[in-house]
């Protein structure tokens, strides 16, 4: 059956402080991996279509609107409203009522990646901030200042060998004064191999980095997909030295996953190689140096372009704001030309 990333929705509100303030909302959603679309509420699911097993704008605390269920199975609570009676009447010599105090609009990623490894977020297809997970592989981090609108977030994990993860990417709507928190995220393996053709009946290894202590489940595809286990180290790595004399000559491809207490992420990258007559090294790919704009591995007039249209302009995306000040200037120039490949 094929899965669908379902985003698990609970609404906590918090008591109204006053007539006049606005009120502060947390919305949590956890990240998981299970079935959805039958139109049955299944495990993990808050709703499914239209049946939305009674729930209500009402029964979650607002005060009327419009509700439905998103292409996600989770409560989809945009156009509720909700809102409070100031107090009544009567006339009274104050000034005019204060505005209302808008709480901050945030949203709190966590989840796991490997051990003190580089964790980027995209919005909307753009790196919005970077983070480092602890040793366990944990990592916490917030965007602030969004406004109310639909934004696609993607996460990625870097490896000790600045090897990239596959992008963990799903649509939230976001609301004005609303903190969102996105947890249960779990970044799927790294992984490469070092042959890019290997003689049939010698070994290729496979490895790559995911949480410390972790079962990761290694798919090679063959006439007949074969399947291996194994346990990932303190730091995350793991290898597996697989015999390729079960392999048929040609084409191959190998993915893997990870599962730890229960959870388990997605696959990551399909790695291809070819099992022929000789053994070839394959290449891991290339780090990315900073000013490359358009991730082409080099960095020249074309990233140049794209760094002088956001010269002084607000709000730079962080692959042309290369020191992380907030606007493109000289400094970032000054960086570019450093790894200028030309």
């Amino acid at each position: 059956m094929n899965r669908t990333r379902n985003l698990f929705l609970s609404v906590l509100f918090l008591l109204l402080a006053g007539p006049f303030v606005a009120q502060a909302i947390t919305v949590e959603i956890t990240a998981t991996v299970p079935g959805c679309g039958d139109g049955v509420i299944g495990s993990g699911e808050q709703c499914d279509g239209s049946n939305l097993g009674g729930s209500s704008c009402s029964s979650l605390g607002f005060t009327g609107g419009t509700f439905s269920c998103t292409s996600a199975c989770t409560f989809n609570t945009s156009q509720c409203t909700s809102g409070s009676s100031g107090g009544g009447g009567g006339g009274g010599g104050g000034g005019a009522p204060s505005s209302p105090s808008i709480p901050d609009t945030n949203v709190v990623f966590s989840g796991r990646a490997y051990p003190l490894s580089r964790v980027s977020i995209l919005k909307d297809g753009q790196i919005a901030l970077t983070t480092i997970a602890g040793p366990d592989s944990n990592f916490t981090a917030t965007i602030s200042g969004l406004s109310t609108g639909n934004y696609t977030f993607a996460v990625y994990g870097e490896d000790k060998n600045n090897i990239r993860s596959s992008l963990f990417t799903f649509p939230i709507f976001i609301t004005s004064g609303v903190t969102t928190k996105i947890s249960g995220i779990f970044i799927a393996p790294t992984i490469a191999v070092d042959k890019g053709e290997v003689r049939r009946g010698d070994n290729i290894a496979i490895f790559g980095q995911s949480a410390p202590a972790s079962e990761i489940t290694i798919s090679v595809n063959s006439n007949e997909e074969f399947f291996v286990k194994k346990m990932s180290d303190a730091g995350g790595v793991y290898l597996l030295n697989f015999d390729t004399s079960v392999l048929e000559m040609g084409q191959h491809n190998t993915k893997s996953k990870v599962a730890l207490n229960g959870e388990i992420s997605s696959f990551s990258k399909v790695i291809g190689f070819a099992v022929g007559t000789k053994n070839v090294l394959a290449q891991l790919p290339k780090v990315v140096a900073k000013g490359d704009t358009n991730g082409d591995g080099r960095v020249n007039l074309v990233d140049f372009s794209v760094a002088a249209y956001w010269y002084k302009r607000a709000s730079p995306p962080a692959s042309s704001d290369l020191n992380g000040d907030g606007k493109v200037d000289l400094v970032d120039f000054s960086i570019m030309a450093f790894n200028w490949t030309g």
